[in-house]
């Protein structure tokens, strides 16, 4: 069987970009380690807010936070409180000057990552797995996306012998590389052991930049 290549990092720099954005002639590692630890930091502190992804940009000794997520106001706070005491604690943590920038994911069903830990919160609470597969698959497709496959594996139904369960709805071209597919990995921690929750969503084929010089105008037909 054909093992997968990552989405995002098959398509790096054809439709989709960094989600780090700086470059370091040294301490390259202690910065990619520290990236690491910041994404982690919020998702721990701000899970119940559905952050999709945190992308960071720095220069000099600013860091820039942009977070994704699908309820911005639990993040935000009464008048920006709670931002402001986000970037105390990362301030704090990493002695950068931050900046925390918060967009809106409109539409959360069509999130892979969304729709991954939505999955993986259900199972958490004895939901049968069918049923929150089935029902992340017709509400994505219900609000636009293309295509959906959602996949989990582990002791399903707490079976003693581990197997993997998939749905698939639409189409989800991974090899097509002008193809916008979002994924998404979530692990759901049960009483009977780990599952691992996956989500591929198609949306349609994004804009790629042409590359091809235009050819100058004769001025005539």
């Amino acid at each position: 069987m054909g093992q997968k290549t990552h989405p995002y990092g098959f398509r790096l720099g054809y439709t989709r970009t960094w989600h780090s954005r700086w470059y370091a002639k040294k301490d390259y590692a202690k910065l990619l380690h520290q990236d690491l630890s910041i994404r982690a930091l919020v998702k721990k502190r701000l899970y119940h807010a559905g952050i999709s992804s945190v992308e960071i940009e720095r220069s000099g000794n600013q860091l820039k936070l942009i977070i994704h997520t699908a309820r911005p106001g639990i993040i935000i706070g009464r008048k920006g409180a709670e931002v402001d005491k986000l970037k105390a604690s990362l301030e704090k943590e990493y002695g950068n000057e931050v900046f925390v920038t918060v967009k809106e994911i409109k539409k959360p069903e069509i999130d892979a990552q969304l729709v991954a830990e939505n999955i993986a919160t259900q199972l958490e609470k004895r939901v049968s797995f069918r049923r929150a597969l089935k029902r992340s698959v017709a509400s994505a497709l219900r609000l636009g996306a293309l295509g959906i496959k959602v996949y989990c594996a582990g002791r399903l139904g707490g079976h003693e012998i581990a197997r993997t369960e998939w749905y698939r709805e639409g189409r989800v071209p991974l090899h097509t590389l002008r193809a916008d597919v979002e994924y998404g990995f979530a692990e759901a921690k049960t009483a009977m052991g780990q599952i691992g929750v996956k989500a591929w969503i198609y949306k349609g084929d994004a804009q790629i930049p042409s590359l091809e010089k235009s050819e100058p105008s004769l001025g005539f037909l």
